[in-house]
């Protein structure tokens, strides 16, 4: 797995807690915090964005955000849990995954001395 993958999967890490920040923040620092991870998880996935396809990159960056934050919820705030849920979450899963399995990563060729 190439960086650019690894930054796109921690671009959507942050998303979960700034997502979560928005509906939880109540003060000066939270909704500083909340900024910032906003800043941070949108370079993240802007920048990998001028490597991989930007349909895949932001598909998977909506997607592992939105799957962590329905998981976060249930887990953390009291969300209740539901099978329906999971389930979606998985088959979400799977297509990010399908996404990664078929997309190719021109930073992969650079990395292995292939030019396209």
């Amino acid at each position: 797995m190439s960086k650019n993958w690894i930054k796109l999967f921690v671009a959507a890490f942050l998303e979960v807690f700034w997502v979560i920040g928005l509906a939880h923040a109540y003060d000066f620092w939270t909704w500083t915090a909340t900024v910032i991870l906003i800043i941070l998880s949108n370079y993240l996935m802007i920048t990998v964005a001028q490597v991989l396809p930007a349909g895949t990159v932001y598909a998977v960056f909506v997607g592992l955000g939105a799957g962590g934050t329905v998981i976060a919820e249930i887990i953390f705030f009291g969300e209740p849990f539901k099978w329906e849920k999971i389930f979606l979450i998985a088959v979400l899963l799977s297509g990010v995954i399908g996404l990664k399995l078929v997309t190719d990563d021109k930073s992969d060729k650079i990395e292995k001395g292939v030019r396209s």
